[in-house]
Formats: C-alpha cells, structure tokens, sequence
C-alpha cells in the first residue's frame, strides 16, 4: 500500500490554514467576514469544516444546526475522518498545480467539499441510518453534481480533480492516495444487489471520463487512461487505456496518482 505521510500534523495543519487565510484577507479586504466566518473565529479545523458542510444543507427536512451536531458526533466518534480530511487537503495542495494554499480546497473546491459530506453520510450509513444519509447524499448531488454513494469506502489522501460528473456506487472501495478527474464512474454491471463496484487500490490515477464497471479489482500504482472503459480487473503497475481498455503500457511513476502525468507510456 502507498501513504504519504501528511506535510503538516493536525495542529501544524490549522495554523498554516489561518495564516493563508489572513493573508488572503490582507489582498482582499471585501472578503473580511467572509474568512472571518469560515475560517479565522473557529479554533480548529474540525469546526471550520462543520461550517463549511452546514451551509450546503437546504433541505427543509433538516436544519442546518442539526446538521452541525451530527457532522460533531462523526467527527468525535470516527478519528480517522478528521485524520482523512487532513491528508486530502494535503493531496489537492501536492497534487494540483491550481492549488496553491490549504484554504482553497477547503472553501472553493467542490471535490473536496463533496468527499468530505460523503465521509459524514458514510459514518451514518455503517450505523444503520441509512435514511438520513441517503437523504444527505441527495443534497451532494444536487449541490455539487458530484454522486459518492454513502455506502462507499473511500480511503485518505484522495483528491477528486474538478469531480463534475462523478458517479461511484454503494460498494466500491477506493483506497489511498487515488486521484480522480472528473466525468469518471465506478459503477455496476447488471441489475443483481450485492457486491458489484469496482475496488480501487492504493496510487492509481484515473484520468477524465473513464468508466469502471463492476466488481473488479484495479491494482496498486494502475493508470487509467482518459475516456477508457474498464470492464475487467487490471493487475498492478500497468496503464490501460481503450474502448473496451487493454494494457498499453506500464506507468513511468511507482504512484501514477501523486504525479498526476497522464500521458500514456508503451510498453518498453
């Protein structure tokens, strides 16, 4: 498994946020209470990102405050969320070459705002409230145009690159450090329940518009071409790429996903 360990610890990783934060204030003053409500009156991340995701919910069946305290009890129940949210900003800072500061990914990234609500209704969903998340989870679509089913597991590190269009289906796993453009689905084939998405190892880059289709397995260190159709399971350290998609070579990269280079190298 890859994993890249985090730049910045948890505290580090706030008072780095702050400090951006106050400088993007100083070059733009009309924005002074905008960063001062979502960032600079908040004594952590945690509570940063609880405003941030409260504000997206606009549906009447729930109040936003409500909302807030459940976003509080996931975050106080599950460490590993918050721990996940640190190491995706990180990712969207070392990977994208728009991203120049922990602030904009956290504000103004869909992606990454997306990932982080679907974490929440993930934390429902393993609890039996599946109701309450599935009606979060229609709030992520209709605000963002992004679809992460709650019952996904989505591990740390990822980032979700402009993520419009983004399908992955109830039992798709996709693990560390993964990078994903947008347009891309992980989703089923056929009408049976169960086990039917695809599972993503760790490193794997998967570039704009690819489908994966199934409950098969994309290897360690995979690079998925742009446009491709996956419908078979890819062993690990290859790039494929086609309609339907064959290997066509071997990535240059142990970790395809942190370089983020998705030209398509031959087989040498």
């Amino acid at each position: 498994m890859y994993w890249v360990r985090p730049v910045y610890e948890m505290d580090n990783l706030w008072r780095k946020i702050c400090s951006d934060a106050r400088g993007l204030n100083a070059s733009e003053p009309l924005l002074e209470v905008f960063f001062a409500n979502s960032i600079l009156k908040h004594s952590c991340l945690a509570d940063a990102l609880v405003h941030k995701l409260s504000s997206f919910i606009d549906n009447g069946a729930l109040a936003a405050d409500v909302f807030a305290n459940i976003c509080r009890q996931a975050l106080a129940d599950d460490g590993q969320i918050l721990w996940s949210v640190n190491a995706d900003l990180q990712a969207y800072v070392q990977r994208d070459a728009a991203c120049d500061s922990y602030v904009v990914p956290l504000l103004y990234f869909k992606g990454f705002q997306a990932l982080q609500l679907q974490r929440i209704t993930h934390w429902l969903w393993c609890r039996d409230r599946r109701v309450l998340a599935l009606l979060l989870h229609s709030q992520m679509v209709k605000k963002f145009a992004v679809d992460i089913h709650p019952g996904a597991v989505m591990g740390s590190g990822i980032m979700l690159d402009h993520a419009t269009g983004l399908v992955i289906g109830e039992t798709a796993v996709v693990g560390d450090d993964v990078s994903i453009l947008h347009s891309v689905t992980l989703g089923g084939s056929g009408s049976a329940p169960g086990d039917r998405h695809p599972k993503i190892a760790s490193g794997v880059l998967i570039a704009a518009g690819a489908k994966i289709l199934g409950n098969i397995h994309i290897g360690e260190g995979v690079k998925v071409g742009a446009g491709s159709l996956v419908l078979e399971t890819v062993p690990a350290h290859v790039t494929v790429a086609g309609v339907p998609a064959t290997a066509v070579g071997i990535p240059s990269e142990t970790s395809p996903a942190l370089e983020m280079d998705q030209n398509l190298e031959p087989v040498t």
